[in-house]
């Protein structure tokens, strides 16, 4: 459950743990209040950096793609100087980004082509992909401030393992419930690695200081992220199966040693320890392999027998969009 040598480390020195969160309507960032009393060295961040570069390098290679003045009249595109990399028409794309016929090009989530044509591939693809610079900058900025931080405290294979099957979760929840728009973004991922911070402050509980307010923070963060969900334009179901999945992982991933054991240098001398880890981190460990492994299971072969997830929850529509008076969510879904 710890992952150990097999990554590189820096030097010791006590940990604070930051709480910040992307959603496709925005960023919100916060500082908690907590602090870890341990002298465990931090391992040396570069993979949230190497997906931070992918990302922009997609975006990139999405624009080249799209080639704006090829399929517009030239006055019609947005930064005209940038030529073949210039932007869409704000009226189609006020992210400032590439067409939506290129995003489904290049591997945007969209029921039809996943389920129908079986090019379930797009279930990744659809992480790397952004709506455009807006969408980009937002999710980048909140993966260096998340990840940076997780990747420090707990080294790039686990955290590089919660980013992609956050990501995927996601994206699987997203094709149950929406089949009529196309989905691209890492919000899912993001969420994924605020799903963790959470189930890690509860599997770690008792080595927190401050234990009231960090969880205070933390949920307060994820009730107001999943709340801007609920707007028009914003698939709030990748948010959703994004958490959900960083949460279990959370408990299966990032479960830490007992402090007496770490004390010792990993050998229960004179402590009365005889176990690395406390009986309830191996309880929430053992179920959340459960739940996880179930859960994904059962929404694939739900997802690929062309099943629509809203026969099953007749609410669940509005869990990514509440109706009002200046929007309809039929045009969103």
């Amino acid at each position: 459950m710890a992952g150990g040598d097999i990554e590189n480390r820096g030097g010791g020195a006590k940990r604070y743990s930051n709480s910040i969160n992307d959603s496709s309507g925005g960023s919100y960032i916060s500082s908690s209040t907590y602090m870890i009393d341990d002298t465990e060295p931090q391992w040396t961040s570069w993979l949230v950096p190497v997906f931070v570069v992918a990302n922009v390098a997609f975006f990139v290679v999405v624009m080249y793609v799209n080639n704006c003045p090829r399929h517009k009249l030239v006055g019609k595109c947005v930064a005209r100087f940038l030529g073949r990399f210039s932007l869409e028409p704000l009226r189609e794309n006020p992210l400032f980004g590439p067409s939506s016929s290129t995003l489904k090009k290049l591997g945007a989530l969209e029921w039809t082509k996943v389920v129908i044509n079986h090019q379930g591939w797009r279930l990744i693809t659809c992480i790397w992909l952004h709506a455009g610079v807006f969408h980009l900058l937002a999710n980048m900025l909140s993966l260096i401030f998340i990840g940076i931080r997780l990747e420090q405290q707990f080294g790039f294979l686990r955290i590089g393992i919660l980013y992609l099957v956050s990501g995927f979760g996601g994206s699987v929840l997203s094709s149950l419930f929406i089949r009529n728009n196309i989905s691209v973004g890492a919000s899912g991922a993001l969420f994924g690695l605020l799903g963790a911070m959470l189930s890690e402050l509860i599997t770690n509980w008792t080595i927190y200081t401050n234990k009231a307010s960090a969880l205070l923070t933390l949920v307060v963060i994820i009730v107001i992220n999943l709340a801007i969900g609920i707007l028009p334009h914003v698939d709030n179901f990748t948010h959703i199966g994004g958490f959900l999945t960083g949460f279990l992982l959370g408990f299966i991933l990032l479960p830490r040693p007992q402090l007496g054991w770490l004390e010792h240098g990993n050998i229960p001398v004179r402590t009365g320890l005889k176990s690395k880890y406390k009986p309830h981190q191996y309880v929430l460990w053992v179920a959340s392999i459960v739940l996880l492994v179930v859960g994904l299971a059962v929404a694939l072969v739900v997802l690929f027998r062309e099943e629509d997830g809203n026969e099953y929850c007749t609410w669940c529509h509005y869990l990514s969009c509440v109706p009002t008076s200046r929007w309809d969510c039929n045009q969103n879904n």
